[in-house]
């Protein structure tokens, strides 16, 4: 029998165990993300302004790279090409770690975002995208009268 010593144990492990049913059936992931070895690798975060997704796809044209956002959904996609000469007799490959071919990445996101405040900007081999949050949805600050 499992035993928690705080409730929150218990969430992340069921949270663990969704994550890992999701990426079996190949269902599109949370704003959580997917496991390790996805590519490109993605960091997700937010602030109460806005979204921050950094997409990590060094070596590649920026326009080569296909940012959409649809019905909360956002995809990262592109092709990287291969940057090892093909196999012949005379080329012998014996490592090859670097990821080529076509690639696609989806994250949902929250309801709160503006998808017409959608920024992409790609700096050394980073792609920062930045989708703000809808005004009513921002916090804030309630003056209280006396």
């Amino acid at each position: 029998m499992y035993r928690y010593s705080y409730p929150g144990d218990m969430l992340a492990e069921l949270d663990r165990m969704q994550r890992d049913v999701q990426q079996l059936f190949g269902q599109v992931p949370s704003i959580r993300s997917a496991g390790r070895g996805s590519y490109p690798a993605l960091n997700v975060g937010g602030t109460p302004e806005s979204v921050e997704i950094y997409a990590f796809v060094p070596g590649m044209d920026p326009s080569s790279i296909e940012v959409n956002l649809e019905r909360g959904v956002l995809t990262v996609a592109g092709e990287r090409p291969p940057s090892l000469p093909a196999e012949s007799a005379q080329v012998a490959v014996h490592v090859n770690e670097r990821f080529a071919g076509h690639f696609s990445r989806a994250v949902s996101l929250p309801d709160d975002l503006d998808p017409s405040q959608v920024a992409a900007k790609y700096n050394d081999g980073v792609l920062h995208i930045s989708i703000k949050r809808r005004e009513s949805f921002q916090p804030r600050r309630v003056q209280v009268q006396s």
